[in-house]
């Protein structure tokens, strides 16, 4: 994308996005693409950037994870990798497994429905693969631990193995030593110690003519000799000797390796970008969700249709501060394509401008935009800016000078693929001759069907918008009471400045309040008044509006809290009257299912047994067995009439209720979970949870006749 000028991209303050952007990259690949992030100008390009920019978002509301964990800046280790006769250390090698590994993560991640949800995120590895052998090289050699192992090669397994025992045989020789010592009195507090790689016992220094051995040195007080025994010395020399064959091997074992994992170099270069690329489409997500960035709706033409647009820097700060930051709607179209603000100043016009012109271009640097999803935006070509003053001292030039010198590569250069912001045109000259080049350059401007945003005071492009074909007006929202800008654009009618409105708020004298009146021209004076009555004629209607659109919301919402309780109450009386009905036919439907199983063993055992009587017993309590319920259930009725339940333990002495069976004795005794209760004269055994405690209702008062 080309931009005017070259400080274009300062002053809409992207330079503090990519920074934004960059704090989230981790790995150095990732934060080298922020900073080298680019305006694209292809449709596709587009979006795919912010189709996976949307993907890695929606992971991250979704809390799935994605598994690039690790943060590898291997850039060194790459390098080496292609260099013959290179060696990579241990730790290397572990950084290198961790990138294969991590690849292997995100292949895996791709499953079938995967590779269709997160289609964008898929196409960062087709084209490659996951290469099993290049972990297979590395386990081969070292351990979890990041350590040779000791079967990497058998020479390094016969060296590890006889300084294993040469170790061994030093560490029982020296300690032969150290306990003769010690039984001698010449062993120094500290015992023993390393010196220039060497064990050495350690005793005090009068003594050290009586020891045999090699003398390392002293300590500082010079109380304490450091000796190498002489049991000790050839097994030192022989251990030395083995470990530099050990070092020697382990070197060559590394080569080997590095060597071997050279030829999958290109293929590990391409996992390493490959993770840089994950890590900067997550930094891009994460930047979305702090400035609430969306994937709007893109267009092959040029357009602007932003719904609920807020500038991304703004939105932060306000957030930070504890603000709303309002939204606003912006249309341009090839029927609507240039857009002439105007209103009173410190009311937003400007930041309206750089919010349009910031929007479009992290759009086009694939970056998700603080828009509703409904918005709609197309690809430009190039881009043009003119803000604040551009007086130039280099050239000599004044702010007027520069200010048309803008222009006229504006009105050179623009075509319909232009997206262009002019601040508060013609402004540093002669109003009504500015005013007139003003008209000239716009009028030029939708000639060329270029889109763009300019904001003014002059009355002239305000009348001249309505007449032009493509260019309209638009305001910001002033309160006129409180002298307080509302920062909300309204599209479609020119704004007032407000200038003696303002004067006369803050007090000014009256006569000069007039004397400035007479001296602006009548018909001018009337058109800026009848701006700021329809202006606030307009916001009246507009709070009205919203008034009778929230009290027809309230109507409709308790018609239908009505609708649904009502709904509610009826089913929930259906329901109820089903319910016990469904409870009836059960209870009695079992005990018809058991009343046939236990008539049919009746039968059974009537032909079975001799014993006739006893099953004509067992038939008669089973038949009258309904007429004692009854009658369990009247007893019941009549107990719970006379006492009434205690909630709360139970203690000897009280007056409880057997649950089973209905009767009202004392407590007299618990016994761990069971309990002793005295009915009438007779104790009965219970469980504890069978019982509780009761009281006697009070007895109504018996009225007299």
């Amino acid at each position: 994308m080309k931009y005017f000028p070259e400080s274009a991209l300062l002053q809409l303050e992207f330079d503090k996005v990519q920074a934004l952007l960059k704090e989230h990259c981790k790995t150095e690949l990732g934060k080298e693409q922020a900073t080298q992030l680019r305006l694209h100008t292809h449709l596709d390009y587009v979006q795919t950037a912010l189709q996976q920019a949307h993907e890695y978002k929606q992971l991250s509301l979704l809390q799935d994870h994605f598994p690039n964990d690790y943060v590898l800046n291997l850039k060194a280790e790459l390098r080496l990798l292609q260099i013959q006769g290179a060696v990579l250390a241990e730790e290397q090698l572990m950084q290198l497994r961790k990138l294969a590994e991590s690849m292997h993560s995100i292949v895996r991640f791709f499953d079938h429905d995967r590779r269709t949800q997160y289609a964008g995120l898929f196409l960062v590895i087709q084209h490659t693969h996951y290469e099993k052998k290049i972990t297979q090289l590395i386990d081969e050699v070292l351990d979890e631990e990041g350590q040779v192992r000791d079967n990497a090669t058998p020479e390094l397994e016969r060296i590890r193995m006889a300084l294993y025992r040469k170790r061994t045989e030093q560490r029982r020789a020296f300690d032969r030593v150290l306990q003769k010592l010690q039984k001698l009195g010449y062993l120094a507090d500290t015992g023993e110690a390393f010196l220039n790689n060497r064990r050495v016992v350690a005793v005090f220094a009068e003594n050290k003519r009586m020891v045999k051995g090699i003398l390392h040195g002293e300590s500082d007080t010079r109380k304490t000799a450091f000796i190498e025994p002489e049991d000790t010395i050839e097994l030192n020399n022989d251990i030395f000797s083995l470990e530099r064959d050990e070092s020697k091997e382990v070197y060559r074992i590394l080569r080997q390796l590095t060597a071997h994992l050279g030829q999958h170099a290109d293929l590990l270069n391409g996992y390493h970008e490959i993770l840089g690329i994950y890590d900067f489409i997550r930094g891009k997500a994460k930047l979305a969700l702090d400035m609430d960035g969306n994937y709007p709706m893109l267009t092959k033409d040029p357009e602007v249709h932003l719904v609920e647009a807020r500038h991304p820097l703004l939105l932060l700060y306000n957030r930070k501060s504890g603000k709303p930051t309002i939204p606003m709607s912006v249309t341009l179209n090839k029927d609507h394509h240039i857009l002439v603000i105007s209103g009173p100043n410190a009311g937003g016009k400007t930041v309206t401008l750089k919010t349009v012109g910031l929007i479009q271009l992290m759009l086009q640097a694939g970056l998700l935009v603080p828009v509703h999803p409904s918005s709609r935006l197309g690809i430009f070509k190039q881009l043009m800016i003119h803000i604040g003053d551009t007086q130039s001292l280099e050239f000599e030039l004044s702010t007027y000078s520069s200010h048309l010198k803008n222009m006229r590569y504006f009105m050179e250069n623009a075509n319909g693929k232009t997206l262009f912001f002019i601040d508060e045109l013609g402004s540093g000259s002669d109003p009504n001759l500015g005013g007139a080049f003003a008209e000239v350059i716009m009028e030029e401007l939708a000639k060329k069907h270029s889109f763009g945003i300019v904001t003014t005071h002059y009355l002239n492009l305000k009348v001249m918008a309505n007449k032009v074909k493509g260019i309209m007006n638009a305001a910001m929202g002033f309160d006129e009471e409180n002298l307080l800008p509302m920062y909300k654009l309204i599209v479609g009618k020119p704004g007032s400045s407000y200038t003696f409105s303002i004067a006369q708020r803050i007090g000014l004298e009256p006569r000069l309040i007039q004397r400035a009146r007479s001296l602006v021209d009548e018909g001018h004076f009337r058109l800026d008044k009848l701006l700021n009555k329809a202006e606030q004629d307009l916001q009246k209607v507009e709070a009205k509006e919203k008034e009778l659109q929230q009290l027809l919301k309230e109507n409709e919402k308790l018609k239908r809290e009505y609708e649904l309780l009502s709904d509610k109450e009826r089913k929930q009386q259906q329901y109820t009257t089903l319910k016990l009905q469904n409870k009836i036919k059960e209870e009695e439907l079992i005990y018809l299912k058991d009343m046939e199983r236990k008539m049919k063993q009746i039968v059974i055992e009537w032909k079975r047994t001799d014993d006739k009587q006893k099953v004509l017993q067992q038939a008669e309590a089973l038949l009258f067995r309904k007429k004692e319920k009854s009658i369990n259930e009247r007893q019941a009725k009549k107990i719970d009439d006379r006492f009434q339940e205690i909630k709360g333990g139970v203690e000897v002495g009280d007056q409880v209720k057997i649950r089973s069976n209905h009767q009202v004795g004392k407590l007299i005794e618990i016994r761990d979970k069971r309990a002793i209760v005295q009915l009438g004269n007779i104790p009965i055994n219970v469980k504890l949870d069978d019982i509780v405690k009761v009281k006697e209702r009070p007895k109504e008062p018996v009225e007299s006749k």
